[in-house]
Order: C-alpha cells, then structure tokens, then sequence
C-alpha cells in the first residue's frame, strides 16, 4: 500500500478501496476514547495526554498505513468482519487517509495542549476530533473526506501558478 496521504492523490483513479463498515467501527472507538480523554481532562491531565497521544498513534497509523492496517482496521478485519454478510458498499483510501491526518493534527496539537499546562487547547482540539470521529461513527459521515476533494483542488491550483 501506498504511504501517499496527499491530498494530490487523485480519489477517483484509487483502485484501492475499503468496506465502508471498517472506517465506521474504527469511529466508534475513536469516539470512545476521545470521550474518556475529555472526561479525564477535568481531573487528571497527564492521563488525558497520554490516552490522547495513544490516540495520535493511531490516527498516525491510520494516515500512513491507510485504515486496513491501523490498529483499529486490524481489529475490525480480525473480530468483527468474519461474522458480518460479505458487502459491496466500499469507499476509496485516499480520503480517509487524509481524514486520519488531520485527526493526528488534532489530536497533536490536544497532547501538546494537555503537556504544557493549557489543558482547555487540549479539550477543544480533543473536542475538534471527537465531533468529527463521532459525525462518521453515527450518521456514515467522514468530515476528513468531504474536505479531501476541496484541498486536492487547492493544491492542483496552486501547483499551476
């Protein structure tokens, strides 16, 4: 697999695709997790950083490794795939590669936030992530992906001037 998470990558010539309910179920736990990293956030800090940096681990994963071989891509393709009807319904990687970039940015900026005491920068880029993990993980909507095509074509128009 390719390790390109730009957004020149074009969507549409992607031969590589993956079933839809993969990136779902690797939302829901992502929600998971950012939710009892903001809980956390309240009391304990250093916690929440390093849960949050667990997180950022992933998302890294997810964005340069692409959501079949991210941990949670893993997991879903081990347990949960096995037992579900064989499915159709696939999206390109290129999109959620880049969707798992700006969750690591997120989720960057949130740890660094957390470890230097500014633990509101920490919350709302925490918060950032999980509005947009929970969007896909409950209603099959990748933030990420809506924005992929918007950068690839700024980038494409910026390449020609």
């Amino acid at each position: 697999m390719s390790a390109d998470i730009s957004p020149s990558a074009d969507v549409s010539t992607s031969a590589e695709q993956v079933d839809v309910r993969g990136p779902r179920f690797a939302a829901w736990i992502t929600t998971v997790v950012l939710v009892v990293v903001l809980a956390l956030s309240t009391f304990q800090t250093t916690v929440a950083a390093v849960l949050l940096a667990l997180q950022a681990v992933v998302f890294a994963a997810g964005a340069v490794r692409g959501p079949r071989r991210s941990p949670y891509g893993t997991l879903f393709a081990a347990v949960v795939a096995p037992r579900l009807a064989p499915t159709t319904d696939r999206e390109p990687v290129a999109p959620l590669k880049f969707a798992q970039l700006v969750g690591f940015v997120f989720a960057a900026v949130g740890v660094l936030g957390f470890a230097v005491g500014a633990p509101i920068i920490g919350a709302v880029a925490t918060g950032f992530a999980l509005f947009a993990a929970f969007l896909n993980a409950a209603f099959a909507f990748c933030l990420g992906c809506q924005i992929y095509p918007l950068v690839a074509r700024l980038r494409t128009q910026s390449a020609r001037v």
